[in-house]
């Protein structure tokens, strides 16, 4: 199994799709998904739904603090509008 590391997306859909495909040509079976995945960029929203249709895609939970994913979980709040 082939791992594609994906780290400070900031919502850049284009660049995540190029990344993606990259990742795919290279033989990437799964992906570990490390953070800054929506915020600053032009397609927040998008870029998450992205993220989750990834097949056997790993967040690194448990290796925040309650506080990070606090944090995190407000901005993806944010970002779809809850």
């Amino acid at each position: 199994m082939s791992l594609a590391l994906l780290y400070d997306v900031h919502g850049n859909l284009p660049a995540l799709e190029a990344v993606l495909a990259d990742a795919e040509e290279a033989g990437a079976s799964a992906f570990v998904l490390g953070g800054d995945y929506a915020l600053f960029g032009g397609w927040p929203a998008e870029t998450l739904d992205r993220l989750e249709a990834l097949p056997d895609a790993e967040l690194p939970v448990a290796r925040r603090s309650a506080a990070q994913r606090a944090v995190h979980e407000r901005n993806v709040a944010a970002v779809r509008g809850a």
